[in-house]
């Protein structure tokens, strides 16, 4: 599969905690996973075979902590680049002593392209990813057609990819990528759309954004 070189995310400088540098040198061989472009057996892991989640992007890990602490049976796999969010995610893992979560710090793109089995995630979350919003750098935006197919591939038949944004030309795009996209087809039970409020959400409603979630299921 040929992707278009677009990216998930932009690297920007921030800002680390003593507490979150700390976390990245002593919790990383617990919870982190190699960077490179080797396979994951996620199984091998994780110790055991379950269902997998990959949240790409998670920001300061909140949302995908609490998903993982309330769904013990689950498997989360978090991928962020940026080193804050990382050690936040880290230090709120190991004080909940949570088995199930590991994190990568590489482009998500890479990891589904190159480090996924296909056919082997049960879930796939973007929650609030970069809406772009310059007419001019809509093409850095993750959610394309290529990248749907991607996901798609991974995705177990009856697996799910959930995407969510406060940007509604963004959601329009979202929409028609998914609807052009004959491997997943749109699922609109309201309950599978009940999940924590992100940081990034709580800042979009603050500035009186609406916010969507699309969720769609891998149907061959």
């Amino acid at each position: 599969m040929t992707l278009r070189a677009v990216r998930s995310f932009v690297r920007r400088a921030g800002r680390q905690t003593p507490a979150q540098q700390r976390a990245l040198v002593e919790l990383w061989p617990r919870y982190g996973v190699p960077g490179g472009d080797s396979p994951i057996d996620l199984a091998a892991l994780f110790g055991r075979v379950a269902p997998c989640t990959i949240e790409i992007g998670f920001g300061n890990g909140a949302h995908l902590a609490a998903r993982a602490l309330a769904e013990p049976e689950r498997d989360f796999l978090g991928i962020e680049v940026h080193r804050a969010g990382l050690g936040h995610l880290l230090r709120a893992a190991a004080a909940a002593n949570l088995a199930n979560v590991r994190v990568i710090e590489q482009d998500a793109v890479e990891v589904l392209a190159v480090r996924i089995a296909p056919d082997s995630l049960d879930e796939v979350q973007i929650l609030f990813p970069d809406p772009w919003p310059k007419k001019r750098h809509h093409k850095r935006r993750l959610i394309q057609p290529e990248f749907a197919t991607l996901v798609a591939s991974r995705l177990r038949i009856g697996g799910r990819l959930h995407l969510a944004t406060d940007w509604e030309p963004y959601a329009q795009q979202m929409r028609d990528v998914l609807d052009g996209c004959p491997q997943l087809a749109t699922v609109t039970d309201a309950h599978l759309l009940a999940r924590a409020a992100t940081r990034f959400e709580q800042r979009g409603l603050r500035l009186g954004h609406g916010v969507c979630d699309l969720v769609c299921e891998r149907v061959r």
